[in-house]
């Protein structure tokens, strides 16, 4: 389950960047003001956090290392998942970064910054494993 996620989350990364990249000159609303797609070049990282200098790469470099670890000894199969959609959606990031050093976002949902697919996978990850943990407690 872990590469099914990982490829699926990491491919629909790039159908996504690929498509704003193509299609989206201009912003199209969905719920008006509120919501719609809206392409924005983001060269930080998490909510355009920017970091200086080689900083922000070698930062990223050890997140991906500790997921990798991490999903290496993911023992359920929602934690695999989890780990999955979280490691797909950094690689998305990272292979959209490498050509121009920013990646492509362009969902906007109110005054949250404007995200991309790989986010919304990092999150939903971040999501499944905290709902995860809350399940095993709650269990105990």
């Amino acid at each position: 389950m872990l590469l099914v996620a990982t490829t699926t989350s990491f491919l629909l990364s790039l159908l996504g960047k690929f498509l704003a990249d193509s299609f989206l000159a201009t912003r199209i609303p969905v719920l008006g003001s509120f919501a719609g797609f809206q392409y924005a070049a983001n060269s930080g990282v998490a909510f355009s956090i920017t970091f200086p200098g080689h900083l922000q790469t070698v930062l990223i470099g050890v997140a991906l290392l500790a997921l990798a670890w991490a999903a290496w000894h993911a023992k359920t199969r929602w934690s695999r998942i989890a780990f999955g959609l979280i490691i797909g959606g950094a690689l998305g990031n990272i292979a959209d970064r490498i050509p121009d050093g920013h990646v492509t976002d362009f969902f906007q949902v109110g005054t949250f910054p404007i995200f991309n697919v790989a986010d919304s996978c990092i999150t939903i990850g971040v999501f499944l494993l905290l709902l995860e943990a809350v399940w095993v407690w709650w269990n105990r």
